[in-house]
């Protein structure tokens, strides 16, 4: 492990920390990179994205696809996880707090927004952060490129209809048009660059792709906190000055991680899944995919947007929830030693 990946919690905190505050403070620069928009899209927060997903696609080897027979159970497992029962609970979630439980507290207008983005955060499942997740709990790592592989060549397909479906039901206009320019932006144009570097450029290289990585590795990390402080400059005045609208928010959040974990891991244990593969299948259906539902919520609502803060709530959360799973499930191993 990197000193990145070590004190990942450390960098993204003062990431949150200094963008919130420059938010505050100079709110006319984030204005203005806010206008720096195309069709949409924020062309800084665009490039940022870039930079993260980019090299992780590269990584991904789809003949590991091939290799859907060395554990099915545990792939199944993590499929409906994160394509039906993630969505659903996220959505459902959403609508019961901001439109029973937060309903005086919140107008409804604005409930809708934060459900919305709590939506667009459910039917991203994780893909770049899942290979740190997997490689803290000692997770087998052809098993995290099999599971990362199948969930983007599904995510091509299953994100804009689904996301369109529950944004349906909570009651919210779907532009089509900006979640396929979405989906075509930030997974499948990625995706097929990541597949022609790795094949024609790369050729399969085991060591040129491990000379890739070690390059291209403090462009993602720089990539990454970047766009933490951006995200949280936009926001910066609105949770400076509304601090308990981020604990709203976050409640939901925190439920859905937590439920979502507790029950793909019962599952795995009911599936006598090994360790190494119950840990990846568990997590990456815990996680979220926040650059591109963040990424949505903006080019859908804009960045000042209800739905864009909480999926940016939803990056604030996940970082210190999803190590104290790690610390879960590397502490449970001795439960899950099954062949």
């Amino acid at each position: 492990m990197g000193i990145f990946e070590k004190y990942l919690s450390v960098w993204i905190a003062l990431s949150i920390i200094s963008g919130t505050i420059l938010g505050y403070i100079i709110p006319d620069f984030f204005e203005f990179i806010a206008d720096l928009e195309y069709q949409k899209v924020n062309l800084l927060i665009a490039f940022f994205i870039w930079i993260m997903i980019f090299p992780m696609m590269v990584n991904i080897d789809f003949l590991k696809i091939l290799e859907f027979n060395s554990s099915p159970k545990g792939l199944l497992l993590t499929l409906i996880i994160n394509w039906i029962v993630k969505p659903f609970t996220m959505a459902m979630l959403g609508i019961l707090f901001f439109e029973v439980f937060f309903v005086n507290l919140i107008s409804p207008e604005d409930s809708k927004q934060y459900i919305a983005g709590m939506i667009l955060l459910g039917v991203a499942p994780c893909t770049a952060m899942v290979f740190v997740w997997s490689t803290l709990t000692k997770g087998d790592p052809n098993y995290t490129l099999l599971q990362v592989s199948v969930n983007d060549i599904i995510m091509i397909f299953a994100f804009a209809p689904i996301a369109a479906l529950y944004l349906g039901v909570s009651s919210i206009v779907i532009p089509w048009d900006t979640l396929l320019i979405s989906v075509i932006l930030y997974v499948l144009i990625p995706l097929l660059l990541g597949f022609i570097t790795r094949k024609f450029i790369l050729q399969e290289n085991i060591l040129m792709l491990n000379k890739f990585n070690r390059k291209f590795k403090p462009f993602i990390m720089q990539g990454l906190l970047l766009t933490v402080i951006l995200l949280f400059g936009f926001q910066g005045e609105k949770i400076i000055n509304s601090p308990i609208l981020i604990v709203l928010i976050a409640i939901p959040l925190l439920i859905q991680t937590y439920g979502i974990f507790f029950l793909a891991y019962l599952s795995a244990y009911v599936l006598k899944l090994p360790h190494k593969i119950a840990a990846p299948a568990c997590l990456i259906g815990t996680s979220n995919f926040f650059e591109l539902a963040v990424a949505v919520a903006i080019g859908m609502f804009g960045i000042d947007s209800g739905a864009a803060l909480a999926t940016v709530v939803g990056v604030l959360v996940e970082v210190p929830v999803m190590l104290s799973l790690v610390y879960i499930v590397n502490k449970t191993s001795d439960k899950f030693r099954f062949q």
